[in-house]
């Protein structure tokens, strides 16, 4: 079976790992290697696993004709799509010889777009899940080939929750790939369609003098985990200063460790009634 795996992230690598090691990726398709934030090259957690199970990699910024052409003599099977980013254009949809699949972090029809898992948490859902579609030319509107519920937990972050879906989407994808004759194809129900938007840094930032209240933040602290977080301004020292609100109950000053609530105010005792009125 020829699989050409499309994915960038470290929770790419959880589906395609599971893939590979029960039927086989014949090639990766991920980002070229970008700086980090000291400026030192860092390849993609793909190209990682691709080179090191000797899967051909192919780099790619965008998805150009030249791009097409390449895969396209490939003459794959099956794309699997996970966590990738790009949007894959219709001519190249049309390559494999039996489908294009894309593993979903959402409920589909429910949460399609660019950040299902935070969207979830933001809106204090209580069910989640994942859905493995046949990729269309419309985003995230393909037909439902499988889904699986997941139960989110007090403590889930979006970096917990695409850790699980992606497990979920690599475990659930496995049976599809290899008896995909027999799998019944779902339309989605064009009614219950709701869009998630592309996440911001903006997002996550907070007024420190008209916080939200404290159900609505504690949401934002755990969707906006580990980007952009929850994030204020705070003068300390004179200086004014990126605070981030971390998941339990810890905050950070720019360029310092992460401190409890409590070793926070120890260490800026001028911030106790700003920061009291965050968490208490």
């Amino acid at each position: 079976m020829n699989i050409i795996f499309f994915g960038n992230t470290k929770y790419s690598l959880i589906g395609a790992q599971i893939i590979h090691n029960q039927i086989g990726i014949s090639h990766i398709i991920t980002i070229p290697d970008r700086p980090d934030k000291r400026g030192r090259m860092q390849e993609s957690p793909l190209k990682t696993f691709g080179n090191a199970n000797n899967i051909p990699v192919i780099e790619v910024d965008k998805i150009t004709d030249e791009t097409i052409e390449q895969i396209k003599k490939l003459k794959p099977d099956f794309f699997v799509v996970e966590d990738y980013g790009l949007i894959l254009p219709e001519k190249l949809l049309e390559i494999p010889k039996v489908a294009a699949l894309n593993i979903h972090h959402s409920l589909l029809p429910k949460y399609r777009g660019s950040s299902p898992a935070p969207t979830a948490l933001l809106n204090g859902d209580k069910i989640t899940g994942v859905s493995v579609i046949k990729m269309t030319a419309q985003l995230d509107a393909g037909d439902i080939l499988r889904q699986e519920e997941y139960e989110i937990q007090p403590d889930d972050t979006t970096d917990s929750l695409l850790t699980i879906l992606n497990k979920l989407g690599g475990e659930l994808i496995v049976p599809i790939l290899k008896d995909y004759e027999n799998v019944k194809a779902v339309p989605q129900d064009e009614s219950k369609v709701v869009f998630t938007k592309m996440m911001k840094k903006e997002d996550g930032y907070i007024d420190i003098n008209n916080p939200p209240q404290a159900e609505k933040l504690d949401r934002m602290i755990h969707a906006y985990y580990p980007w952009p977080t929850v994030w204020t301004k705070m003068t300390i020292n004179e200086q004014e200063k990126i605070v981030k609100l971390l998941p339990g109950n810890k905050l950070q000053v720019e360029g310092k460790n992460p401190l409890s609530v409590k070793d926070f105010i120890n260490g800026y005792p001028q911030l106790e009634e700003t920061i009291k009125k965050l968490f208490y």
